[in-house]
């Protein structure tokens, strides 16, 4: 895997491209998962948790993940982009620029992710990455959802 520091600009401003890369490796989105993050939210809505009504009453036919659930999941699911940024300090999620849920996720499927860089910029701080994040659903032509992430890496202090 190539290893691109931080503050490379030249090189990291090479790697911008408008076409993501391949899909890293699927994760299953069980119904304790989707349990467990109603739980910890608070969001126990019947169409996430309640899966006879959701069978029964549901349009997408049973229980789906929370979309809050799944962009969650991201930092477990590993684009399979061929880099890894180093050599900085610390990372600090900054923000989204984008952020879209396209289709339900639904209990037992199984997602993955790609990306692609979309942005480096010099900051006083540190270096602002954006990358756009696509999650898709195996079996399905429709990604979950699409995420531009903004982070920015700080210098080692000291």
């Amino acid at each position: 895997m190539k290893e691109v520091r931080f503050d490379d600009l030249d090189t990291l401003y090479s790697m911008i491209t408008g076409e993501y890369g391949e899909y890293g490796p699927a994760l299953t989105v069980t119904q304790d998962m989707i349990n467990q993050f109603a739980e910890l939210t608070g969001d126990r809505q019947w169409i996430h948790v309640d899966v006879e009504r959701a069978r029964k009453e549901s349009p997408f036919g049973g229980p789906i993940a929370h979309g809050f659930l799944t962009l969650s999941l991201l930092p477990g699911l590993r684009s399979a982009d061929g880099y890894r940024i180093v050599g900085y300090g610390n990372a600090v999620n900054y923000g989204a620029n984008k952020l879209r849920f396209l289709a339900p996720v639904p209990a037992g499927a199984q997602v993955k992710s790609r990306s692609r860089l979309k942005a480096a910029e010099a900051k006083p701080k540190g270096t602002m990455i954006t990358n756009e994040i696509e999650v898709g659903i195996e079996g399905q032509t429709t990604p979950a959802l699409v995420y531009e992430m903004v982070v920015l890496y700080n210098p080692p202090r000291g």
